[in-house]
């Protein structure tokens, strides 16, 4: 520096300090130079940002003053003392927060406020107030659960908060201090001060009362699926297997009868009756063949009914689980319907006025929806006067079609989240037209599609041709005579070379031990992430060694232990009181989720971690898990449960073995209308490229949808045998594939539906809409919408350019994908490790608890990742600075899934009992608070 300004003795700088107005004034020059501001001067424009963004975001204190760092990092301010700004930020989230809570308080009419009030007393002979009653969902799949549940949500709608109209407040506020109103002890919420206690109360009520809705919906789900319809089927079937001896003998004597008659009749031209009857009873008695013949009329369905519909007799027998809350279903849910589900809306509207009736006459049931069987059942009952119905067999038809046409959305809830109509959702209108152009730009369509189409063409058309032109190097692709089918030769197992088992067990030998609360905790301190847990309410944390007390219940929850192992009495952060607080108020989804945003940062920024991969590539599949509790949020699956219930975890992981994000199914419903949801909830900074999942995962229209949101959908095929490979130049020859690419897309079809096509894909990537709703809105059992059809349509291009890579002689794209695959299914290993409690069943009864654990397990799982990441990278660098030859080739099959070095099982304590002394007794008024991780069974 004495150079550049040409000062021949630099040491006249240490003088610099011994004018302070000197540096005063070349302060001020710099700031003149490079247009910095006074933070003084920039005061009130930070303001206003900080106040726009406290009123439309629930940032904490912590992210404001980040942001607002980087604000007047961005300006050119200059920063402030930090306490200075801290008290600025501070006092701009107090004053938006008093804002917001007037501005929802404001309308609260005086009979309305104590309502709400009234909530949180503590009703006669309970220990819970009445909030905390109706917060709790229904869990048992029953009759009488039903009906609880449908009261429920008409004791919540009656309390009136829907009169209040909120629309003013951005709805992530809102959001938030329902959460907290839903979560926090009555107590808390007794003590808050006006007008923040009556603004709570209003967005909790207002959240429960769409969420009494769903819960009801679903409890209506999983009562008609498995516990009517499915154990009707079973019923039906148990009791053909029942009367098949029976039917066995009888028809084996019928037979004999009939065979004899036969003989008979070819041996002799003329015989009387009587002669047959003689030859027949030498074989079979005569009483005995009319005894078989009524057993056969008996066993045997009429001929009119279709022997996959001999269940609903059967299910007609279970009126008495239906009928109590019948009346209640259409009084108490508010429905609304689109043109497919009018007529069946109506009929349940009619519904409770016919079943509350012993003679219900036939004009008064609507004819067309009674179908099939049904109309057997309804109309033709013996039992009963001509001209008359069965009211119990005409509810259980409407009821099925209601559960049919609510599964595809033609029927929906009104106020409701998961049963509410996808179509309404849908961005439109002003709010389409002005989100349009950036949405369509960042996917890479237009709002013509012939340019996109001609494309697409064009691509299909050369993979065609490429892959024909590469048949007969092909030895592992055979096309079967005839040219229509094709079979492919399964892949085998990519051999390992000695270099890569060789380093490989050196690099795991060089890891250190350790335990698992230690891991996390090294894991925080190198990125900080479990600073992310804040606390529900919005306020900065106000207790000492929060991270350590986060860390203990990921541990409790991760390895499905409960808070008592991990319970240190003499340590303040770890009492048991302490990490039930820490449970209920910081750990939460959203907070899990940007502690995972700070985990997959850390492991990207790793060496190692790129040479696996550069994030683009991820799958998605499930992890299984028995549900033994009572809960309506678990399905049966006797192939991965046994006799019991259980969840599906799916969850999507990176080349780079991170977890990016999961959602929790019930059972294992068709895993594929959930593909979509989970990896539009990842951060897009994390978002993949190309999606790999297994073969069960897939459709034309999963297809479509994928590929307009700008996925490649890679799955695994099995069997190629019946896949139909399609084509869009009628004309074009592709030699011998000309056969196996006779099937012809309809690009008229999706030219028609475009416009829906775009306005679909901008809401599921805006997340206005779930995919799962959209999914089942356009499949519609199987009979897809317009729009469904021009999804699959457009989805059977992306597929076929994904067979036709998939068969080609180049076997690198079949081995990305098992190679990923793989991948998942090592880090499902891990994940049953961690959680080895309670022998790895899932013992959380209601949907939030459920993913709540889940989602801990994914953190730390990803906490593991990063860990043995980061050791990796160190180990591998000092082998090489030992002068160890390392393949760039080995090191791209390395794992960082390893679990032998890490403890999860905790360690033991050996101290000896003070002579002559009894350990105290518990107190019995908080045995059952203590023994809560236990009982959530």
């Amino acid at each position: 520096m004495a150079e550049q300004l040409c000062i021949a003795d630099p040491s006249c700088f240490a003088r610099y300090g011994e004018r302070l107005p000197t540096q005063h004034e070349h302060a001020r020059e710099i700031r003149r130079e490079y247009g910095y501001r006074d933070y003084s001067d920039a005061i009130e424009e930070l303001r206003d940002f900080l106040t726009a963004r406290a009123w439309t975001t629930n940032d904490s204190v912590r992210l404001l003053f980040d942001r607002a760092t980087a604000w007047m990092f961005d300006r050119k301010v200059l920063l402030p003392g930090a306490t200075r700004l801290a008290k600025l930020v501070a006092s701009v989230r107090a004053d938006t927060a008093e804002r917001l809570w007037r501005n929802i308080a404001g309308g609260v009419p005086l009979d309305l406020r104590d309502r709400l009030w009234g909530l949180l007393e503590v009703e006669s002979g309970t220990r819970f107030s009445t909030l905390e009653r109706l917060r709790t969902a229904p869990a048992r799949v029953s009759g009488p659960e039903m009906v609880r549940a449908l009261e429920r949500a008409a004791e919540v709608a009656a309390v009136g908060v829907g009169m209040i109209d909120v629309s003013s407040v951005p709805a992530s506020r809102l959001e938030a201090l329902a959460r907290y109103g839903m979560a926090a002890k009555a107590p808390a919420l007794r003590d808050l001060t006006e007008p923040r206690r009556t603004a709570t109360l209003v967005a909790a009520v207002q959240s429960m009362d769409r969420v009494a809705v769903d819960d009801a919906l679903d409890l209506f789900d999983v009562l008609m699926a498995s516990r009517l319809l499915a154990r009707a089927e079973r019923e039906s079937a148990r009791e053909r297997l029942r009367t098949l001896p029976r039917f066995t003998r009888a028809s084996a004597k019928l037979a004999a009868a009939i065979r004899v008659l036969l003989d008979a009749t070819d041996a002799r031209d003329e015989l009387s009756v009587a002669q047959v009857w003689v030859e027949i009873e030498r074989v079979v008695p005569r009483a005995e063949v009319a005894a078989a013949l009524v057993a056969v009329l008996e066993l045997v369905p009429a001929a009119v009914e279709e022997e996959d519909d001999v269940w609903r007799a059967e299910l007609v027998k279970r009126y008495a689980t239906v009928r109590p809350f019948l009346p209640l279903l259409s009084e108490v849910l508010v429905f609304g319907a689109a043109e497919p589900g009018q007529r069946i809306l109506d009929a349940v509207r009619r519904l409770p006025e016919l079943v509350g009736r012993k003679r219900v006459r036939a004009e008064e049931a609507s004819r067309e929806l009674v179908t099939g069987v049904w109309r057997r059942l309804v109309f033709e009952n013996p039992d009963l006067e001509a001209g008359l119905v069965d009211h119990r067999a005409y509810a259980f038809c409407v009821l099925e079609q209601l559960h049919r046409t609510l599964r595809r959305r033609d029927v929906f809830a009104m106020r409701s989240e998961r049963w509410a109509d996808p179509r309404a959702q849908l961005l439109s209108g002003e709010i389409w037209s002005q989100a349009r152009s950036e949405i369509l730009a960042g996917l890479g369509l237009t709002e013509q599609p012939d340019a996109h189409l001609a494309e697409l063409a064009t691509a299909l058309d050369a993979e065609y041709r490429a892959v024909a032109g590469r048949l007969p190097e092909n030895g592992a692709l055979e096309v079967v005579a005839g040219g229509d089918r094709i079979q492919l030769e399964r892949l085998g197992a990519e051999p390992e070379p000695v270099s890569l088992t060789g380093l490989r067990s050196l690099v795991t030998r060089m890891l250190p031990r350790v335990d698992l609360p230690e891991l996390l905790l090294e894991a925080h301190d190198w990125t900080g992430y479990l600073h992310e847990f804040t606390h529900i309410s919005g306020a900065g944390a106000r207790i000492d060694d929060l991270p350590l007390s986060v860390a203990a219940v990921l541990v409790a929850e991760a390895c499905n232990i409960g808070v008592r192992p991990v319970v240190k009495p003499g340590v303040a952060a770890l009492t048991r009181d302490r990490l039930s607080h820490v449970d209920q108020s910081y750990v939460r989804s959203e907070t899990i989720a940007a502690a995972n945003t700070r985990l997959l940062g850390a492991q990207a920024g790793i060496g190692l971690a790129s040479a696996w991969g550069g994030g683009l590539v991820a799958s998605v599949d499930g992890l299984r898990f028995v549900v033994p509790v009572a809960t309506i949020n678990a399905g049966p699956n006797p192939r991965y449960f046994g006799v019991r219930r259980g969840v599906t975890w799916l969850n999507a992981v990176n080349d780079r073995y991170s977890g990016l994000g999961a959602v929790v199914v019930p059972g294992t419903v068709r895993d594929s209308l959930y593909l979509l949801d989970t990896l539009l909830s990842v951060d897009a900074e994390y978002r993949p490229e190309v999606v790999v999942t297994d073969t069960a995962g897939y459709s034309d229209m999963v297809f479509g949808l994928f590929r307009l949101l700008g996925y490649q959908f890679s799955p695994r095929l099995r069997d190629l045998s019946d896949t139909r490979f399609w084509r869009i130049d009628r004309g074009a020859d592709y030699g011998p594939l000309n056969a196996l690419a006779r099937s012809h897309i309809n690009l008229g079809r999706i030219r028609e539906n475009w416009p829906d096509m775009l306005r679909v894909a901008g809401s599921l990537v805006t997340g206005a809409v779930r995919a799962y709703d959209l999914l089942r809105m356009l499949a519609r059992d199987g009979r897809p919408s317009a729009l469904g059809q021009a999804f699959a349509e457009y989805g059977r291009i992306a597929k076929t350019l994904h067979l036709l890579a998939y068969v080609d002689v180049d076997d690198a794209y079949r081995r990305q994908i098992g190679a990923q695959l793989n991948i998942q299914e090592s880090r499902h290993q891990l994940a049953r490790r961690i959680f080895h409690g309670h022998r790895g069943e899932l013992r959380q009864r209601y949907r939030e608890g459920q993913e709540d654990q889940l989602s801990a397990l994914g953190l730390v799982l990803n906490a593991v990742v990063l860990w043995n990441t980061r050791y990796m990278d160190l180990a591998l660098t000092e082998l090489r600075a030992r002068g160890v030859e390392i393949l760039e080739a080995d090191v791209a099959r390395l794992s960082p899934l390893g679990f032998r070095h890490i403890n999860f099982l905790g360690r033991y304590a050996f101290t000896p009992p003070e002579p002559g002394r009894l350990r105290p007794l518990r107190n019995p008024e908080r045995a059952d608070e203590e023994c809560d991780d236990e009982a959530v069974a």
